[in-house]
């Protein structure tokens, strides 16, 4: 869990809005401060993100396209973190890289295991 209410750049959503698309480029990862995100991949469903949880991260690692495709489940408030405050981020709390990679461990095993299913 990362809390992100002390962050300064916000955006809101309303439900079943895009956030963002799978194939587009980004430069931001978001924690969700209120609300909550889906993310698919095509037609299939990934996962749901909840408060406190990130997604979009893996741009902030790999500079590529993204994975996957984001949509607000309800109306929905996300802190966007830029690569310069990820980096601070990491700085100020070295285990804050940690749970980012915890998170997007989680991510790829529910992944790997819905290829083999």
């Amino acid at each position: 869990m990362i809390e992100f209410q002390d962050e300064k750049d916000f955006v809101t959503y309303k439900a079943d809005e895009v956030i963002f698309n799978q194939g587009e480029l980004g430069s931001v990862m978001y924690g969700v401060v209120k609300g909550e995100v889906e993310l698919r991949a095509g037609t299939k469903y990934l996962s749901t993100v909840q408060e406190n949880e990130i997604f979009g991260e893996m741009v902030l690692l790999d500079s590529r396209e993204r994975s996957a495709t984001a949509v607000a489940v309800k109306d929905t408030t996300l802190a966007k973190v830029s690569k310069e405050r990820f980096l601070e981020c990491i700085k100020e709390d070295p285990s804050f890289a940690l749970k980012v990679m915890g998170t997007l461990a989680g991510r790829l095993r529910v992944e790997s295991k819905m290829r083999s299913l």
